[in-house]
């Protein structure tokens, strides 16, 4: 875990302000951000460019947030996970879940994140539910959850469940990793990868997928994908002998810790300025948010999983939010409109940037 000094002071203004207030406020100053720097808002952007409207297609992909606790405190984490969250998805909202995926036959895929997924109780269920049922299943996985106490049969879990492990590691520098992640964790997820490695994961001919996944360590946008692989690749695999499937490059998205660091720094306008400079209207036809379901762990729906930590709730339409609890099936999604911020510029800015990497 990080002990990050701003960290701590960010969970104290959390404790005597309020979360709620706190989003508000944030969302606030990205709009403030733009209107200084004279830059059009996200919405009028995509309209501008001709961007097909940005309305929901039908469900490929049911994206689970299942807990925000983690046993890290990433200094770039979007949903301000810690070891110190307590929320944490039920065994009957994950049921409630399955039941819906019995009814969405367009989804393909179950993606489990969190937090570390894996520390929830109904991680396990979950993954075995949506297996019985056909889906791919991919757990976003931190790497050090592996070492945990309690987590020794986890990888060999994840391997007999043929899950796919998308695997956070920012980058192939122990200092960069270690700076954004905490103290020890680079040692520990080459570890973590180490043992994923043992079970056949990022094996070619296993079948077990090993993505990796880049964010950048600073404000700027991530580089080419097929370019940064391949040095990602001649480096795990010279200095530690990892092997892995693929990589995929994220931008950091303006919200929640990256939010408070860029405006702690004075960086947030010029951060702003650099994503809409960026805008390509190519990736913005690809955005996730079109095809991903967002479930929160109390069990409310969103487009992303950006969105949910900003309370930007999917509408119904009769303009109502919409919850698992009043959900048949992921079909009657079709069509509504997404809920826009500014803070979409961060997916749509150079090559795109969604949880399954570039959108272009």
């Amino acid at each position: 875990m990080a002990s990050d000094p701003e960290f701590q002071r960010v969970q104290q203004e959390i404790a005597e302000v309020g979360q709620k207030a706190l989003t508000r406020q944030e969302q606030q100053n990205k709009a403030r951000a733009l209107e200084r720097l004279g830059l059009p808002p996200f919405a009028r952007r995509v309209s501008d460019a001709g961007v097909t409207p940005m309305r929901r297609s039908r469900a490929e992909i049911l994206q689970l947030n299942i807990g925000l606790y983690c046993n890290q405190a990433c200094t770039h984490c979007h949903v301000e996970s810690s070891p110190k969250r307590t929320e944490l998805m039920s065994l009957e909202t994950a049921q409630r879940c399955l039941e819906i995926l019995d009814r969405s036959p367009s989804v393909t895929t179950v993606d489990l994140t969190g937090g570390a997924p894996e520390l929830c109780p109904a991680f396990r269920a979950l993954v075995e539910g949506a297996r019985a049922r056909g889906r791919e299943v991919i757990d976003r996985c931190n790497l050090t959850v592996l070492l945990e106490p309690g987590q020794e049969d986890l990888v060999g879990f994840l391997a007999a469940n043929r899950v796919r492990v998308v695997a956070s590691l920012p980058c192939y520098s122990q200092r960069n990793v270690d700076q954004q992640r905490g103290a020890g964790v680079f040692e520990r997820s080459i570890e973590g990868l180490r043992r994923l490695n043992a079970a056949g994961y990022g094996v070619p001919g296993t079948g077990l997928h090993l993505d990796l996944v880049y964010n950048p360590g600073g404000p700027f946008l991530a580089p080419s994908q097929g370019e940064l692989e391949g040095a990602y690749r001649a480096e795990l695999r010279d200095c530690f002998g990892v092997e892995f499937s693929s990589l995929f490059c994220l931008n950091n998205m303006p919200i929640k810790r990256y939010h408070d660091w860029l405006s702690r720094r004075g960086g947030l306008e010029e951060y702003m300025a650099l994503l809409v400079g960026a805008f390509n209207p190519a990736a913005a036809e690809g955005v996730m948010c079109r095809g991903t379901v967002s479930v929160g762990w109390d069990g409310r729906v969103f487009d992303c999983d950006f969105n949910q930590q900003l309370d930007l709730p999917m509408l119904g339409a009769g303009g109502e939010p919409v919850t698992v609890a009043g959900l048949s099936s992921l079909d009657e999604l079709e069509g509504l409109r997404i809920a826009l911020g500014e803070h979409c510029y961060g997916c749509t800015a150079g090559a795109g940037s969604s949880c399954q990497g570039a959108t272009e």
